[in-house]
């Protein structure tokens, strides 16, 4: 991702918070969630900043229930 933190067009950008608050389902913006989004392909990781991902706007539903599972 370059040095401003713009997405391209049809992503956005998403900050990890520090640490989960253990909800059921978790919260969209869990570290955990974004990790399994990254794996899926979904997302990518800033190289600057560790905890900012750009995530696609249209990940399927079926997806992010599976990484919002506990």
């Amino acid at each position: 991702m370059p040095k401003n933190s713009k997405a391209p067009k049809g992503a956005k950008v998403a900050k990890a918070k520090k640490k989960c608050c253990k909800d059921k389902p978790r919260c969209a913006s869990c570290p955990v969630v974004l990790m399994r989004l990254e794996k899926m392909g979904y997302a990518e990781r800033d190289e600057d900043k560790p905890r900012r991902y750009v995530v696609e706007q249209n990940v399927p539903k079926k997806a992010m229930l599976i990484a919002r599972q506990r």
